[in-house]
């Protein structure tokens, strides 16, 4: 009976490490391991590498009708088999990276209830305020999490400016799944470390409220005071159990964004990616893009004048960042926010226009008694800017008078529409190319193809927020920092804007090419490490006698890479 039982034992252990997506290989566990695991008979007879089992991967994958059936079938597949999906993930980044996140991810997240098969993540309710330690504490492997996505699912961006829909409640789980997909590609970062999290505090939307298959809570979103009330006991909670979990925060509402940012990141290890990570990517190319613009006007750096259209989190963050560039190069704060007018839909932002500004906006209005103008032409002919970004999700707002006057103001115009998806970008790459004559130093926020312009063939650049947030939370994790602070975060923008190799400046780049992602993502790492230790927020003692060369090493030497470890497999299946 005894011995029954251990071979039971033994046979239900075997078959949970193929169910388990950690360490399940499938067809690639070779004969004698199957045969040890007591598995053989259970797979197919053939043996096949990694790059066997994706090309089966690409095949059925691009046999889908829609995008949304390849983001489902490459759900299954992380939820299967992690390491085969990663190894996809890596090797085909340009095509894997969009049907995993932006832009597909914006309609998972609206259809998240219809498209439910399994749990995945952790979500945290309402209803479980009081408790919310004890549930955080049911997530399984807690000494392994090193870092988590969190949201409320208020203003998921990519569903924001594709569909104008904010607010999708528990839709917003597949943000925090699919952002940590790009930390574990982009950074290393071990797949078992991560954990996705969806708050619940209910939902303005009325298509989920009347939705019979909407999975979270059918009530109104809870006031600000008890939001923050869960919020408090939220962060304790998680930072108590998971002690070594560098938090993100990711497409809250933005004002409740700013007011988190405010009140947690000098209490806890987090930052926030809209407003943060944003602002490093565009800092980091802006200052590559100043630098050819100064030097074809023949401008210092420090006379730059940035005039954005687009007044929300992510935009407010950029100029944020630009202040902090500035004040770098020697200005005062005062002189350096002259440098940044703000533009939103009821035109120049001033404290004495006559409306109620968000509190976000304030600290960048311009003072009384200027001018009140309503419309961004108004504002580039009396401001004569260096540079145009723009964050409004509205295309065609900069059309060909805009573009054909900041060329006629600057050699070297630096315009930056970065509004995603791509219809809603304020301009398009062969426009910006063709009304500035091809002198345009151009960043977007969606991809746009290359652009040939007089003989020449002109790579777009794109501020893209995987340049810098994987970097940002493997330096955070391996420094074991107390916080992240906004110095750790322009420590990332400078290493990226340092990134470029000599053939990517020499071609006028102003981001490195995404097929580094891995190699930046360990500059940033470094970069963030070294500012965490000149600020004396490292906990990890190991890292502070390094020098770079050994600090980058260290860092690679923990980077996670999609491989098949049968033998230790074997062994954890099978041992009592």
């Amino acid at each position: 009976m005894l011995l029954i039982g251990l071979h039971k034992i033994k046979s239900l252990r075997a078959a949970a490490t193929v169910r388990d997506p950690f360490t399940n290989e499938d067809t690639g566990f070779p004969g004698d391991i199957r045969q040890g695991m007591g598995i053989r008979g259970l797979l197919p007879p053939a043996v096949e590498t990694l790059d066997m089992q994706m090309a089966r991967v690409l095949d059925q994958m691009r046999t889908k009708r829609t995008t949304i059936g390849q983001y489902c079938y490459l759900s299954n597949l992380r939820q299967s088999n992690v390491n085969l999906f990663y190894h996809v993930l890596l090797k085909n980044t340009a095509e894997v990276v969009p049907l995993v996140y932006t832009p597909v991810v914006g309609e998972a997240c609206i259809k998240w209830s219809h498209i439910y098969q399994r749990p995945e993540g952790l979500y945290v309710s309402w209803n479980d305020r009081g408790s919310i330690k004890e549930v955080i504490g049911n997530w399984p492997m807690p000494e392994e999490a090193r870092i988590c996505v969190v949201t409320d699912g208020s203003r998921i961006l990519g569903t924001l400016l594709l569909y104008r829909l904010g607010d999708l409640g528990i839709g917003g789980m597949g943000i925090s799944v699919g952002k940590l997909s790009l930390y574990v590609a982009a950074a290393g970062i071990r797949p078992w470390a991560t954990v996705p999290i969806c708050i619940d505090l209910g939902t303005d939307n009325e298509k989920n409220l009347s939705d019979p298959f909407y999975l979270g809570l059918r009530m109104r979103r809870r006031s600000k005071a008890e939001a923050e009330i869960f919020m408090d006991e939220f962060m304790a909670a998680v930072h108590e159990t998971f002690p070594e979990l560098v938090i993100q925060h990711e497409d809250f509402a933005t004002e409740r964004a700013f007011d988190y940012l405010e009140r947690y990141q000098s209490k806890y290890p987090m930052f926030n990616d809209d407003i943060q990570g944003t602002g490093a990517v565009i800092l980091g190319g802006f200052i590559n893009a100043a630098r050819l613009s100064a030097a074809a006007s023949q401008r210092d750096l420090k006379d730059q004048r940035i005039v954005f259209m687009g007044a929300g989190s992510a935009g407010v963050g950029v100029a944020q960042q630009l202040l902090s560039f500035f004040v770098n190069l020697g200005l005062s704060e005062e002189e350096a926010k002259e440098r940044v007018w703000l533009v939103d839909t009821k035109g120049l932002v001033t404290e004495d226009r006559g409306d109620k500004l968000a509190a976000h906006k304030v600290f960048f209005a311009r003072k009384p008694g200027g001018p009140q103008f309503k419309s961004l032409i108004e504002v580039i002919q009396s401001v004569k800017p260096t540079a145009l970004i723009g964050l409004a999700a509205t295309a065609n707002l900069f059309d060909e008078t805009v573009v054909k006057l900041m060329a006629e103001l600057n050699p070297r115009p630096i315009i930056f529409p970065l509004s995603n998806p791509v219809h809603l970008a304020e301009c398009t790459f062969d426009e910006a190319v063709k009304w500035t004559d091809g002198q345009v130093l151009f960043a977007s926020g969606s991809p746009f193809a290359t652009c040939g312009w007089r003989g020449r063939t002109i790579e777009p650049g794109q501020g893209n927020n995987m340049y810098v947030f994987p970097g940002i939370g493997l330096g955070a994790i391996l420094a074991r920092v107390k916080t992240v602070s906004y110095k750790m975060i322009e420590a990332s923008a400078l290493a990226l804007s340092d990134a470029l190799t000599p053939e990517e400046k020499e071609i006028g780049l102003l981001y490195p090419r995404l097929s580094r992602i891995r190699e930046i993502s360990t500059i940033v790492a470094l970069r963030v490490i070294r500012q965490a230790q000149e600020e004396d927020l490292i906990g990890n003692p190991l890292v502070r006698d390094l020098n770079d060369e050994e600090l980058t090493k260290y860092i690679e030497e923990k980077q996670y890479w999609p491989e098949y470890m049968s033998v230790e497999h074997l062994n954890r299946a099978v041992s009592p």
